[in-house]
């Protein structure tokens, strides 16, 4: 059919793949605005290096020219996501996973009790009748402001485990060589207590469980997992290892423990039932973020976590699957109630659902190195700052006062942040690119020279409100074009960043091992050191979204920027805490003088 889930795909507008020249000169452009002129210099004489004749650069280009052009290849960063997200050696949870807090007045949430056994089973229902249209592609091709987005991430929400590896992680994920097509698994994992239960969501008929079966079953497993499993014996905390570190462990615990690690890899998804209430929004936020490690599978693309009290979220192991993906994934999930999942997908009463634990066989050499990575994630868990910010100010007011809502508020976070810490300083914004084969997200720079003005502006007394509008108004034009330079792949980071990994992976067979200066340079290292590491998830059924820092000075801000509202989870290390809540403080009072500043 030609709206099938998959069907324009192929059809999608390539990745422009930019030259050299153009990459460089642009890049000099965007790491300006942050460099002294002394370290502008050095930058420029290391691109010059850069772009010699025979410059080692010119060869790596060369290879992923060669690369985009070969067969088979959807876009020239097919290789660089792998490296991105797999090639990563510290840890994922907290530190690279992400959340979404679910509102607990949804459709799917207002067509069930409150009961968390009911919740958890609905949330089963609706994503088991999405796993089912997506195998038949019955799940629409997602469009944006009239134009199609490649679909090739909702292959990864099913069944897809990242696996322990060196040099680098790898995948086991259906539609793949090794398992063709969607998965045909009919079972997923949950997660109580530290006990770890296997439960068949679809009957051995191909049918699927009703909600009243499944929440019978989690009743089940609860009883089941009713005593607290030791923590040595949870190997759920493995999952929080540097992977450089769990590597090694996985590859000595799967030999003995082959069965139940394929569960695990091969479910669906995990369900993780927790057996409390969260106090408050931000301790929900804080444990979807990381929560019990012995009661999560941080490597499983989607867990998702329901509270005790029926209040419910997901996270997600970004290496296959990114936050808009995400988003369109939920909301059709939380956006009709339980019974028409259920009748859509053929759920027939079965009886209870086939239950069983997931055992462990482990020595004291494996429980030493559980009880020792747990106890170190709690502690990297404690020493990570959160906050969360809320404004009423939406989507409709920012368009009402003449401004791009998302220019606002990262006008608003610059501000903030120079007069928390005295400086601007680097800053990351995500900019989807799924309009493109395989496109996934541009990275995006925010500090431009119009930004600068802008800040410097508000900050002048001798500056009368009139310039300061004016100040305003050009930066937020300058950042919407910026925006769209990433948008049409015009963005200069991860073109260069992938000649740096072409040149480790395979630049001795290329003839190109010479170092090459400007991967030291001062723009290159300062442009990429964020103080503030931004990304937005608008969907009216997410209350918060979020993720954790990116380096010990920065702040995370995540923000779901809505219609009537503005939410944001910010998350920094726990030693420079002070500078989030001053940054928090700084936002409410930036927010509302740029508002008044912009109502004529």
């Amino acid at each position: 059919m030609s709206d099938s889930t998959f069907a324009f795909d192929e059809q999608l507008p390539r990745v422009p793949l930019p030259t050299l020249e153009e990459s460089c000169t642009r890049f000099l452009h965007w790491c300006a605005p942050l460099l002294t002129p002394d370290e502008y210099a050095a930058t420029e004489a290391a691109v010059e290096d850069l772009l010699r004749p025979d410059s080692p650069a010119r060869v790596l280009h060369a290879d992923l020219e060669r690369f985009d052009n070969t067969p088979g290849v959807g876009s020239w960063l097919d290789e660089f996501w792998p490296s991105r997200y797999l090639g990563r050696r510290d840890r994922i949870a907290l530190n690279a996973n992400f959340f979404f807090l679910f509102r607990d007045d949804t459709a799917l949430a207002s067509s069930t009790s409150a009961d968390q056994s009911e919740r958890a089973a609905a949330l089963i229902a609706a994503t088991v009748n999405y796993k089912l249209r997506l195998d038949k592609e019955e799940i629409p091709p997602a469009i944006q402001r009239g134009t199609r987005l490649n679909m090739a991430q909702n292959k990864f929400l099913f069944s897809e485990t990242r696996i322990p590896g060196a040099p680098q992680d790898t995948v086991r994920v259906p539609y793949s060589d090794e398992w063709p097509g969607p998965s045909d698994a009919r079972h997923i994992v949950v997660f109580y207590r530290g006990n770890m239960f296997r439960m068949d969501v679809i009957g051995p008929n191909g049918v699927p469980h009703t909600p009243g079966d499944l929440a019978d079953g989690l009743r089940a497993v609860m009883k089941a997992g009713a005593r607290r499993a030791a923590t040595n014996v949870s190997p759920g905390h493995l999952t929080t290892l540097a992977r450089a570190d769990w590597a090694p462990v996985y590859a000595a615990l799967r030999p003995a423990n082959a069965a139940a690690f394929d569960t695990i890899e091969t479910a669906l998804f995990c369900l993780c039932l927790e057996d409390f209430a969260p106090r408050d929004t931000l301790h929900a936020c804080d444990q979807l973020l990381h929560g019990d490690s012995g009661n999560r599978w941080f490597d499983k693309s989607v867990s998702f976590i329901v509270f005790a009290d029926g209040e419910a979220g997901i996270n997600v192991e970004h290496c296959g699957l990114d936050g808009t993906t995400i988003l369109s994934f939920v909301d059709t999930l939380l956006e009709a109630p339980v019974t028409d999942h259920a009748e859509q997908s053929g759920a027939q009463p079965q009886g209870l659902p086939a239950i069983e634990p997931v055992e462990f066989t482990l020595g004291p050499e494996s429980k030493t190195e559980i009880a020792s990575a747990a106890a170190s994630f709690a502690q990297y868990a404690a020493d990570n700052a959160t906050t969360t910010v809320s404004f009423d100010f939406g989507t409709n007011r920012a368009k009402r006062l003449g401004i791009s809502p998302d220019a606002f508020a990262q006008l608003s976070y610059q501000l903030a942040h120079r007069r928390s810490k005295g400086l601007n300083g680097a800053t990351y914004e995500s900019i989807a690119t799924r309009q493109y084969r395989n496109g996934r997200t541009e990275a995006m720079r925010v500090i431009t020279q119009e930004m600068l003005d802008f800040v410097a502006a508000m900050e002048d007394p001798a500056v009368d409100r009139d310039r300061k509008l004016v100040a305003l108004r050009t930066a937020a034009e300058a950042h919407v074009r910026r925006a769209q330079e990433c948008q049409r792949g015009e963005a200069p980071e991860q073109h260069l960043w992938e000649l740096q990994w072409i040149q480790r992976r395979r630049g001795e067979q290329l003839g190109a091992t010479a170092p090459m200066p400007f991967y030291d340079s001062p723009g290159w290292t300062i442009t990429r050191d964020d103080y503030l590491s931004t990304s937005s998830a608008p969907s009216v059924n997410i209350q918060y979204f979020g993720f954790g820092s990116t380096s010990p000075k920065c702040i995370g801000i995540a923000y779901v920027l809505l219609p009537d509202r503005w939410n944001l989870y910010l998350a920094t290390p726990k030693h420079v805490a002070q500078q989030m809540h001053d940054f928090a403080d700084q936002l409410r009072g930036a927010v509302a003088e740029l508002a008044e500043l912009l109502t004529v």
